[in-house]
Formats: C-alpha cells, sequence, structure tokens
C-alpha cells in the first residue's frame, strides 16, 4: 500500500467517526425540533432552535479558523466533539431535573454550536493534511455522505425511538456517537501531524490577512457573495419544512419525509465519492442550483405528502453536486497553509445567509405569510385556489417564491466570468497570490 493510499485510509477513519456524530446530531436536532413545536405549536420557536445552533458557531468562525492553522487540528476536532457533549449533557441533566424550559434548550444547543466552531474548520483544513489533490473530489463526496446521514438516518430512527422511548434516551445516543468520532481521532493521532506556521501573528491580524487574501481572490470572492444569497434560501427551507409537513401529518410522517427526501443526497454523494463530478466544476454548480430551485419551488406547490417527498428527494439529489463544485473549487484556489482561517472567513460571509434566514422564517411564517391565505384573503382566493389554504400554506407560497430566485441566481452565477476563470486552477498557481 502507497502513502496516498495510507494517508486516505486514515481520512477514511476520521469520516467515520464524523458519520457517527452526524447521525447522533441528527437524532438530537429532529427530536429536540419535534418537542418545542409540540409543547409551543410555534414556527417561531421551532426555527429559533436552528438559530441557537448556528448563531454562536457563526460569530465565532473567524477565530477557530485562525485556530485551525497555529495549532493541531486533530486536537481542536477532539476539543469540538467533547464540547459538543457538554452541550446535550446540559440539556439532559435539565430535563432530568424536571425543570426543562425552551431557553434551557436553546443555551444548550447554543453551547454544543460553539463547540462546533472549534471543530468544523479544523475537520475541513485536516482533509488537506490528510489527501492528495487529486482525491479531493472522492473526499468531499464522503463529507458530503456523512453530512446526508443526519437527514437520511436519523428521522427514521428518532421517529421510533420518540415513539417507544423519552426524548432523554435520544441524548444519551447523541453523546455515546460523539465518544466514537473522538476515539476515531485518537486512532491516528501519531500520524500526519498539522503543518505549522515559524511565524505567529495577532488574531485579528491575521484574520484581516485571511479577509484581504479573499479579496484578492476576486473569482472566489464574487461566488461566496452568491453563494450567501443562495444559504439565505436553504436556510428557510431548513427551518420551515418542518412546521409546513406537521400541519399535513404527524411527527412520524416527518420522519419519514426527511428520510425519503436525504435519500437523494446519499445517492449523489455516493456517485461523487466513486466517481467525482468532473472537470467542469463552475458548470456543475450552476446547473445543479438551477435544478434544485425548480424542485425547491415544487415542494411548496403541493400539498400531498407524496408529492413533497418525490420532490424533496430532487431537490437534496442536486446539494452534494452544489457543495462538491464549491468545495473543489475553492480548495483548488486556495494553499494548504492557509486554509484554515480562509475557509473560516468563507464560512462566515457565506453563511450570513444562514443567520438572516434562521432569525426571519419564523416570523415570515407566523405572521407574514401563513396569515395571506386563509381562506378570506386575497392570496387565499387566488393563488390558494391552485396551492391550497389554511395551516402551512404561506410556508408553501414562500418556498415557492424561493425556488425561483434559486434557479436565477444558478443562472447568474454560470454567467459570472470571475466564477467562470477559477476553472482549471491548481494548487500550484495560487501562489503568485501570496
Amino acid at each position: 500500500m502507497n502513502a496516498h493510499d495510507k494517508a486516505f485510509r486514515r481520512f477514511l477513519i476520521i469520516w467515520l467517526g464524523q458519520l457517527f456524530s452526524a447521525i447522533g446530531s441528527g437524532l438530537t436536532a429532529f427530536a429536540l425540533g419535534v418537542f418545542v413545536f409540540q409543547q409551543t405549536q410555534s414556527t417561531m420557536s421551532y426555527s429559533l432552535i436552528i438559530l441557537f445552533s448556528f448563531l454562536p458557531s457563526f460569530l465565532l468562525l473567524p477565530f477557530s479558523g485562525v485556530l485551525a492553522d497555529r495549532f493541531d487540528r486533530k486536537k481542536m476536532m477532539i476539543i469540538g466533539d467533547l464540547g459538543s457533549i457538554a452541550g446535550i449533557l446540559f440539556i439532559l441533566l435539565v430535563m432530568l431535573s424536571g425543570r426543562i424550559e425552551i431557553w434551557y434548550i436553546y443555551l444548550g444547543v447554543g453551547i454544543s454550536s460553539i463547540s462546533a466552531a472549534i471543530l468544523n474548520p479544523a475537520s475541513k483544513a485536516a482533509v488537506s493534511d490528510l489527501v492528495s489533490e487529486e482525491m479531493y473530489s472522492q473526499a468531499s463526496g464522503l463529507i458530503q455522505l456523512a453530512s446526508s446521514a443526519q437527514y437520511l438516518i436519523s428521522p427514521l430512527v428518532a421517529g421510533f425511538l420518540l415513539s417507544a422511548f423519552d426524548i432523554q434516551l435520544v441524548l444519551l445516543i447523541d453523546m455515546m456517537t460523539f465518544l466514537l468520532a473522538v476515539g476515531a481521532v485518537l486512532m491516528i493521532m501519531k500520524h500526519d501531524s498539522t503543518p505549522q506556521k515559524h511565524e505567529r501573528q495577532s488574531f485579528f491580524r491575521e484574520m484581516s490577512e485571511a479577509f484581504r487574501y479573499l479579496l484578492s481572490k476576486k473569482g472566489v470572492f464574487s461566488l461566496v457573495l452568491l453563494m450567501s444569497v443562495v444559504c439565505f434560501y436553504i436556510g428557510l427551507l431548513q427551518s420551515l419544512f418542518g412546521p409546513m409537513m406537521l400541519t399535513l401529518a404527524d411527527s412520524k410522517t416527518l420522519g419519514i419525509a426527511l428520510s425519503v427526501s436525504a435519500s437523494g443526497m446519499l445517492v449523489s454523494s455516493l456517485l461523487i465519492g466513486l466517481f467525482g463530478i468532473g472537470k467542469n466544476k463552475v458548470f456543475m454548480l450552476s446547473f445543479s442550483l438551477v435544478v434544485a430551485g425548480l424542485f425547491y419551488a415544487l415542494m411548496g406547490a403541493f400539498t400531498s405528502v407524496w408529492l413533497i417527498m418525490v420532490f424533496g428527494f430532487l431537490f437534496f439529489i442536486t446539494l452534494p453536486f452544489v457543495n462538491t463544485s464549491l468545495e473543489v473549487l475553492i480548495r483548488t484556489n486556495v494553499e494548504n497553509e492557509r486554509q484554515g482561517r480562509v475557509w473560516s472567513m468563507i464560512t462566515a460571509i457565506s453563511q450570513i445567509g444562514f443567520v438572516l434566514a434562521f432569525g426571519s422564517a419564523g416570523f415570515l411564517a407566523d405572521h407574514v405569510f401563513n396569515p395571506l391565505f386563509d381562506p378570506d384573503r386575497l392570496l387565499g382566493q387566488t393563488v390558494g385556489q391552485i396551492i391550497g389554504t389554511g395551516p402551512g400554506r404561506g410556508i408553501g407560497f414562500l418556498f415557492v417564491l424561493s425556488g425561483v430566485l434559486v434557479t436565477l441566481l444558478g443562472i447568474v452565477i454560470g454567467r459570472v466570468r470571475k466564477i467562470r476563470d477559477l476553472e482549471g486552477m491548481t494548487v500550484k498557481d495560487i501562489h503568485s497570490y501570496k
């Protein structure tokens, strides 16, 4: 076995640990979302769980990116996993005490989110430590597969567990999966130490340097700005799909719908992991977004649970192609020693869209779009005659609008010359930007 094969095998060990932790995180996310929605019947309360699980990690990403370049990335992954356990343990202890309130859940998921800010940049940058450039597409596809597991496997398992056991068991299982992830990293700790910089600068200076570097990469920066808009619409879907489905069916059906839809990610992630995505990454990114927008809109246009599952499945098929195209375009345009802080800066900018979506989705659903689709309102008497009226139909209309705009953004990305110029560059070509 040559050195590249051994390195990829070590990557697979870490990947397997992250796969189990992703499944555990999916169990907790599903269970907490259903728990809060059933307790409050509020879309805003449901979406605030997503916001609090995301915002602390988002705010800390620039700092954690610098850490990922300064310190051992595998140790940072261990710290991040252990911190996630602490957040889930806090929620579990509060529930066992019998004094559970919604804000305790927000606080617990916030603690886990802070830990994710340490884990995610380090794990992304560690890929470049473990695999060669020609294996980036395959590694990215497998990472997408691990991420999709929390949507494919977790809802079905969580639905079964919640029907037979209490939510505390779900939290315990999640903590155990994080311990498995820690064990996987410990297995390869003696191999492939993280490249270290000889010169240490201040955090703010390194973050400022990363931002200036990103600005100098005009194609990458343009891509990131456009993707931040796409992230807003994806965030709306992530926040509102559950509440929309719970107006049409029960939590078990929601779990089935999520799993069936997410199986699309499994199919395409496996294909990418085995065969890659070809040479024309910009075209693949643009085309995938156009098709994703179409299926996004169709998910909101119908009230049939089965049709929503079909279009959800087709929508999720496109996401790994979008994510892998984006990641490879960026990874091949940023040298390895900068990747931790540059990745965190890219993530921070692009994910502003998620922050805006998670913060506004509940308000838009409860106070703007859903009321417009009461049977006696104007949209209820016009558009509502096509897509339906009553609870959740305003969310469906919001999905239709969002899908159309995602399709238009996909067309725009394919026509931006600075983005098209990223095609064909390799790590060797980018040192002139230092």
